[in-house]
């Protein structure tokens, strides 16, 4: 089995704390020598990772560049502008599998609660509706 193109969502806000899940992606991407392309979020108000959607988005592809050096193929990245990045991530990180041709999504997890039962995980709502192979990392 070969891939051709990873996505890999990025929390700007959370990216401090992602690393096993970028080194992963990374090494899938060297690897199969596949495309990389990190893929975020925002909304139109200000927040903690950025101003603005532009701003958001040049944060986002410095990302993406950064973490392109030394692979077989560059790294690119994909902003999403949402009126409530909360409630419609989800859905829109489906989207982009298909917006970005991914056939494989590498994605944080995190540390599962008793909350779990009333919302579940984006990465397991991804795995579990996505037409592409998720690998969700810990």
């Amino acid at each position: 089995m070969s891939y051709t193109h990873i996505m890999l969502p990025i929390d700007l806000e959370h990216a401090d704390r992602m690393g096993k899940a970028i080194e992963t992606a990374l090494a899938l991407a060297v690897q199969f020598g596949a495309k990389l392309t990190l893929v975020g979020v925002t909304s139109e108000l200000p927040g903690v990772s950025a101003h603005n959607p532009t701003e958001f988005k040049e944060k986002l592809s410095a990302l993406a560049q950064r973490l392109g050096e030394g692979l077989p193929q560059s790294a690119e990245s994909r902003t999403y502008v949402a009126h409530d990045p909360s409630v419609q991530i989800d859905g829109i990180l489906l989207d982009a599998i298909k917006d970005v041709g991914a056939d494989l999504v590498v994605m944080a997890s995190h540390i599962p609660n008793v909350l779990n039962a009333i919302w579940p995980s984006h990465g397991g709502k991804m795995a579990s509706h996505a037409d592409v192979s998720v690998f969700v990392v810990r």
